[in-house]
C-alpha cells in the first residue's frame, strides 16, 4: 500500500485549477442525487500527523449543502467510551440516507496507536482487525458507501509542517505528542500503517492514498475520488448482496412445535424460588458493577407471551442505577434512515450495567421479513450480521441472554379475550395483535429459522414456557442467574 505507492503526477497550474473547479461542481451536483436515492456516505480520513486531514475536510465541506453533512473529529476515546465496545462510537457516528459523515482520523487510528503502544498483539490484533472488516463489510452491505482516505506524506514534510507549527502560539496547541512520536519513529509507524492498510483493504471499502505535499492537488485527489465512489455505488445500488456463510458455533434448538408446553409452578414454591433467585441477583448485580461486565438480555415471544410480566420480575432485584429497560417500537424516522442495527448499538449498556431489550434487532427476521419492510435479500443476510454483532459484543466481554417466551395458540386467544374484557387492561390489545395472530403460522416458521440461525455458544436462545406464567419467570431468574455466577467466577 504505502511502501510500495507510486503517487501520481500532479497537473500543471492552469490544468489544476480546471479540474478543481470541475471537481467541486461535481460533487455540489452529486449531493443531490445523494439525497435523492437515499445513499448514506461515510468519508474516513485518515493519516499522518500535520497532514492536513482537518483542513482537507474543511475544504470538502464547502461545496455541500450544511444541512446534510456532519463532521466529526475522533480523538483518544474517553474514559466513559471505553466502558463500551470498540465501534460503539464509530457505529454512532455513522450517516443518515441521503447524508454525509466525514471523520477526521477513526478505527484506523485507534487500532495503529494501540498496536504501536503494544496494546494489541497477536490474536488481540487478529480479532479487532476482524471486526474492523466485519463493521465496514456491514456497513457497505447494507448500504452505504464507505470512503477510507489516507493523507501521505514523507518524514521530511511532516517534520517541516511541525516545525512550522510550532513557531505560532496560534497553531503550536496543533501539535500533539503523538504527532512528534510519530515523526521520530516515522519508519516503525510506517510499517503498522502498511500492516494494517493491507489487512482491511476491502473490494467493498478499499484504501486511497492521497498524496498531501500540496493543499489543493490533495483538495483534487479526495474530490475526485469521493466523486468517482458516488457514482459506482448510485451505479450499483440495486444489486443483491451475496450470503455469507455462517462460521459461528452453534446450538442445537428444537423446532416450536416440540416444546412441551405443560410445565407448572405452585404458588408456595414459586414465591419461595423467585425471592431466593431474586436475592442471589441482587447480589449479582453488586459484583457485576465492581468487575465491569456489561450484561444484555433479550426478550422476544408471542404477544401476550408475558414478556413484560417476566422483565418485571427481573427488574424487581436489580439497582434501578444499574439497568435500563428498551422497549423496541417501530423505528423512527431518524432511525429508519440508518443501518438497522444502529438504533441498538446506541442503546448498548456501559460496563458493569445491565441492558434489557423487550423486542430487539430479531424484528429484522420476524416482522420486517413477514410484513415486507425489507427485501428478502436483507432479511436473508441478517442472520450472519446479528452473529456477527453478538459476537462483538461477546469478545468486549457481554454476558448475553436470549428469551423467546413461548405460549400455544389457544393460550394467545384466551389471554387476548381477558385482556378485552378487562377495562384495565385494554390498552395491551390492538388491532396489530389481532392481525399477527392471523399470521401465526408464517410466525413460527420464520421463529424456527431464527432459532437455528442465530443461537451460538456465546449468545445461546433459552425457550421459556409460559403457559405458566410463574414457570417461565422463575425459569429466566435461574437462567439468568446461573449464567452471571459462571461469568463472574
Amino acid at each position: 500500500m504505502l511502501t510500495s505507492w507510486n503517487p501520481p503526477r500532479p497537473p500543471e497550474g492552469e490544468e489544476l485549477a480546471r479540474r478543481l473547479t470541475a471537481a467541486r461542481e461535481r460533487l455540489g451536483a452529486l449531493q443531490l442525487k445523494i439525497k435523492e436515492h437515499g445513499l448514506p456516505v461515510l468519508v474516513l480520513v485518515e493519516g499522518w500527523g500535520a497532514a492536513g486531514k482537518g483542513s482537507m475536510i474543511g475544504r470538502v465541506i464547502r461545496q455541500i449543502d450544511p444541512r446534510f453533512f456532519s463532521v466529526n473529529s475522533m480523538s483518544a476515546p474517553t474514559e466513559e467510551e471505553q466502558r463500551f465496545p470498540f465501534l460503539h462510537r464509530y457505529m454512532a457516528a455513522i450517516p443518515e440516507t441521503g447524508k454525509f459523515a466525514f471523520l477526521d482520523s477513526g478505527w484506523m487510528d485507534e487500532v495503529v496507536k494501540a498496536r504501536l503502544r503494544d496494546h494489541l498483539e497477536g490474536e488481540k490484533y487478529e480479532k479487532r482487525i476482524a471486526s474492523v472488516n466485519r463493521f465496514e463489510r456491514t456497513l457497505t452491505d447494507n448500504g452505504y458507501l464507505v470512503m477510507k482516505l489516507f493523507l501521505h506524506i514523507g518524514r521530511k514534510e511532516q517534520k517541516k509542517r511541525i516545525e512550522r507549527l510550532l513557531e505560532e502560539a496560534d497553531t503550536a496547541w496543533r501539535v500533539s505528542y503523538s504527532d512528534r512520536w510519530q515523526n521520530k519513529h516515522y519508519d516503525e509507524c510506517l510499517a503498522v500503517f502498511e500492516e494494517y492498510m493491507r489487512a482491511t483493504n476491502l473490494p467493498s471499502s478499499p484504501w486511497y492514498v492521497v498524496d498531501a505535499a500540496e493543499k489543493k492537488w490533495a483538495e483534487l485527489q479526495i474530490l475526485e475520488t469521493l466523486c468517482a465512489g458516488i457514482e459506482t455505488a448510485l451505479h450499483n445500488e440495486s444489486l443483491a448482496v451475496p450470503l455469507l456463510q455462517n462460521t459461528f458455533p452453534l446450538r442445537t434448538m428444537p423446532r416450536l412445535s416440540q416444546v412441551e408446553l405443560d410445565k407448572t409452578l405452585p404458588g408456595e414454591e414459586y414465591e419461595a424460588r423467585k425471592k431466593e433467585l431474586q436475592k442471589r441477583l441482587s447480589q449479582l448485580h453488586n459484583r457485576l458493577y465492581l468487575k465491569k461486565v456489561p450484561v444484555i438480555v433479550v426478550y422476544e415471544g408471542w404477544d401476550a407471551a408475558g414478556k413484560g410480566g417476566n422483565i418485571k420480575r427481573v427488574t424487581a432485584a436489580l439497582d434501578a442505577r444499574g439497568y435500563q429497560v428498551n422497549p423496541i417500537a417501530s423505528p423512527e424516522p431518524h432511525e429508519k434512515a440508518r443501518h438497522y442495527l444502529w438504533r441498538f448499538w446506541t442503546r448498548l449498556p456501559k460496563a458493569g450495567h445491565i441492558a434489557i431489550f423487550d423486542r430487539s434487532w430479531y424484528g429484522r427476521v420476524m416482522v420486517e421479513r413477514i410484513e415486507g419492510f425489507c427485501a428478502e435479500n436483507d432479511w436473508q443476510r441478517a442472520y450472519n450480521e446479528i452473529n456477527e454483532f453478538e459476537a462483538e459484543l461477546a469478545d468486549w466481554g457481554a454476558v448475553i441472554l436470549k428469551f423467546w417466551v413461548h405460549i400455544d395458540k389457544d393460550t394467545q386467544l384466551a389471554r387476548f379475550k381477558a385482556r378485552q374484557e378487562c377495562p384495565e387492561k385494554q390498552w395491551k390489545i390492538t388491532d396489530e395483535d389481532w392481525r399477527n395472530r392471523e399470521k401465526w403460522d408464517a410466525y413460527e416458521q420464520a421463529v424456527d429459522e431464527m432459532l437455528q440461525k442465530t443461537s451460538t455458544e456465546y449468545a445461546p436462545w433459552h425457550i421459556l414456557q409460559s403457559v405458566d406464567k410463574k414457570y417461565a419467570r422463575v425459569q429466566a431468574l435461574e437462567l439468568l442467574v446461573n449464567a452471571l455466577e459462571k461469568a463472574l467466577g
